[in-house]
């Protein structure tokens, strides 16, 4: 049974605030619940197609794990703990719509404060911890501060594109809480998050709707990033360097990390800079040697990944035996096979799916959506996606999916002056 709500509950808002603020944690046990008892009250008895569909993707990924664990032994713990990680997404996409749904078009307010709210808590604890730990370095700073966070470029576009979407706020409030998000999202220092950045501004252009001219607009722009790319190359950032030349050096091996075909394990330079490429090789031989129905259907809920060494872990765990690697498309090949990177890819093409309109709002909503479909693909590929366990993504897609079919229901785009900030 769920409770009533009232349009506009503080109370929901409350929720999904602390659902975005709960991953600051770094307890997954505690996210889970937290989106997880979010997700159940708020349960609403009807659901769109569209927000069906996307989850019934998520789901089937889950089915086929559970059936392909039946024909191999694995361990509980792992085998549970992989259940309520295939689950986080579907969760997270239930609460951003379950709870948009509940406060209507207000709503769009509240998103974005837990964006700026996130912002604010990174600045300050990077603040605190620079005069405490004596932040001096790159890795220093994304040890304590974070390595990255997608809401808060989220909310940063948002801003950016205020009039755009319709988004009315005060001038110097917006500057203000573009300053805030900016400064955030630059100590990162996420090579991730910059993509993202780049790929949703260009997606809300509508520069990834083919057409001639923007054709020629993407060649233009890959070919000022190849030429980008091939400065810093050839500059030969050192791989001991600090602060800024540690961060070209990242962006430097970035393109061969994760697509190495051959890597030198005995070569501690080589396999840290290259692990991510080290996990898709040894996922693809450790489930190809199993044949064709593994290849097919995976090695199901509970399965591993044997690294042939014990290894420290960003969480400070000595292990041996990986349940989750770094890339999603590997992560569902091991455990729902081929079928699970065809559900995986199929949901990228579904939420990245236009709507037709001749509604503005609703446009720029497809655009966003259709941006974030098309990072999911990079997402996917080098930090697992929407399964992370510190990803807040899932969270605000459910919003701009709720948020899209409210506007097209009601055909009224103008956020009412009620949602001013």
């Amino acid at each position: 049974m769920t409770l009533n709500f009232t349009e506009n509950s503080f109370l929901t808002k409350l929720l999904y605030t602390l659902c975005v603020l709960v991953l600051l944690l770094n307890s997954y046990e505690t996210t889970f619940v937290v989106w997880g008892f979010t997700a159940f009250i708020t349960l609403r008895k009807k659901y769109s197609v569209t927000f069906l569909r996307l989850q019934l993707l998520l789901g089937l990924v889950i089915l086929v794990a559970l059936f392909s664990a039946q024909f191999t032994a694995h361990k509980s713990y792992v085998y549970f703990k992989d259940i309520s990680y295939l689950l986080k997404p579907m969760l997270g996409l239930a609460v951003g719509y379950n709870i948009c749904k509940i406060n209507g078009k207000r709503f769009f307010s509240t998103a974005l404060y837990a964006g700026v709210l996130l912002a604010i808590i990174h600045i300050l604890t990077i603040l605190v911890c620079f005069f405490i730990f004596k932040i001096t370095t790159m890795h220093l700073l994304r040890h304590y501060g974070g390595y990255f966070n997608d809401y808060e470029i989220y909310t940063l576009v948002l801003l950016i594109f205020s009039k755009e979407f319709q988004i009315k706020i005060n001038p110097k409030t917006r500057l203000i809480f573009i300053v805030l998000l900016s400064i955030s999202a630059f100590l990162y220092l996420a090579r991730t998050n910059m993509i993202q950045f780049v790929v949703l501004i260009m997606a809300i252009k509508g520069y990834f709707i083919l057409n001639a001219k923007n054709i020629k607009y993407l060649i233009s722009v890959s070919a000022i990033v190849l030429a980008a790319y091939a400065a810093i190359y050839y500059s030969n950032p050192s791989r001991k360097g600090e602060g800024l030349e540690a961060f070209l050096y990242k962006i430097k091996i970035a393109p061969i990390e994760s697509f190495k075909t051959k890597i030198n394990e005995e070569d501690w330079k080589d396999f840290n800079d290259n692990y991510r490429s080290f996990e898709n090789i040894i996922t693809v031989r450790q489930v190809t040697d199993r044949g064709f129905p593994t290849i097919l259907i995976g090695k199901g809920m509970g399965s591993t990944i044997d690294l042939g060494r014990e290894m420290w872990t960003n969480d400070q765990e000595f292990i041996r035996y990986v349940p989750e690697l770094h890339n999603t498309y590997m992560t569902m090949y091991l455990k729902a096979g081929l079928i699970g990177v065809f559900l995986t890819v199929l949901f990228m093409v579904y939420l990245g799916k236009m709507k037709v309109t001749s509604d503005p709002l609703v446009y720029q909503l497809n655009l966003l959506l259709l941006g974030s479909a098309i990072f999911l693909i990079v997402s996917n590929w080098v930090f697992l996606g929407l399964y992370l366990k510190l990803d807040n993504k899932s969270l605000i897609l459910g919003f701009l999916i709720a948020y899209r079919e409210i506007l097209m229901n009601s055909k009224a785009t103008p956020i009412t002056e009620k949602n001013e900030y």
